[in-house]
């Protein structure tokens, strides 16, 4: 939709008189938000206020009930936290682009259990104090072709791939339960740590729209919507971007934006095999730089 209004609105402009930039850069008689359409190098730094969703269950060798938790509510994990993300954009040609991001966020909470909670082969006694850790990471290369271009505003079609690096960590005292040729035996309680991860390679398939709404206010919009089966991945995945950013000068902006990534997944691999939904959401107030 965001694409459609831009080139709808776009097209009305008296700006509107060129297909493209120099291959250089940015032409010196635009205005300082268009010359953000066009400089090779933009990078973009900023400060993004956190708010998480992860929940799952993980199937153990002896226990196969795969009970849902929801860490956010056992453990308080979707507690806001500001974290740093990165940005940066190579203009190879004025209608082909590379853009490489990346994202850490990492959450830890103490709780102690009104009741046993059960995590693979382990099941977590109540009244012990559990420690919850999640933690991912998110690096995202795409290959950029902009097929719809004019001095204040192009479209953008976008391949590539977004890799998600999510880890689960739940510690505290805990019985395990073992198969064995006898059947399954519990073993005495003890001080358990149990971590899963899930390396997740996700292709990107999208549209990212821009445009010089005014001389020193630049619009930014981006969707990608995707299903996957493969290699023990079945899910599907969403990322929605926007952002607004004001030009105080030729080669720098602020901004702020919104950036919203949802995941569902039913997973069968050596390091999880279980159901998994995780996502993260927030406000990102950023430098924007050109050159």
């Amino acid at each position: 939709m965001a694409a459609v209004i831009i080139a709808v609105l776009g097209s009305t402009s008296i700006n509107a008189q060129t297909n493209s930039a120099p291959e250089g850069g940015a032409s010196a008689g635009t205005s300082p938000s268009e010359k953000l359409l066009n400089y090779r190098f933009v990078v973009t730094l900023g400060e993004f206020a956190v708010v998480s969703s992860i929940n799952g269950s993980l199937s153990g060798s002896a226990n196969t009930s795969e009970r849902n938790i929801d860490f956010d509510k056992r453990f308080g994990t979707d507690v806001d936290q500001t974290r740093w993300r990165a940005e940066a954009l190579w203009r190879i040609t004025p209608t082909q682009h590379l853009r490489f991001s990346y994202f850490n966020h990492d959450v830890q909470r103490t709780r102690t259990l009104d009741q046993d909670l059960v995590w693979g082969n382990y099941t977590l006694l109540a009244g012990a104090q559990v420690t919850a850790e999640t933690k991912f990471q998110v690096y995202e290369l795409d290959y950029e072709f902009a097929f719809l271009r004019r001095p204040n505003y192009q479209i953008v079609a976008v391949a590539g791939i977004h890799f998600d690096d999510l880890t689960l960590k739940l510690s505290g005292n805990a019985s395990l339960v073992i198969d064995t040729p006898m059947g399954p035996v519990e073993q005495p309680p003890a001080f358990a740590n149990e971590s899963n991860s899930v390396p997740a390679p996700l292709p990107v398939l999208g549209l990212r729209a821009e445009w010089a709404v005014l001389p020193r206010i630049y619009l930014e919009a981006a969707g990608q919507v995707f299903a996957i089966s493969f290699e023990g991945i079945n899910g599907n995945w969403s990322d929605l971007r926007a952002g607004a950013t004001w030009m105080f000068s030729d080669h720098f902006g602020i901004g702020v934006g919104y950036n919203r990534f949802a995941a569902h997944a039913d997973l069968s691999k050596l390091s999880f095999t279980g159901r998994l939904n995780f996502g993260y959401q927030g406000l990102l107030i950023y430098v924007k730089g050109g050159f």
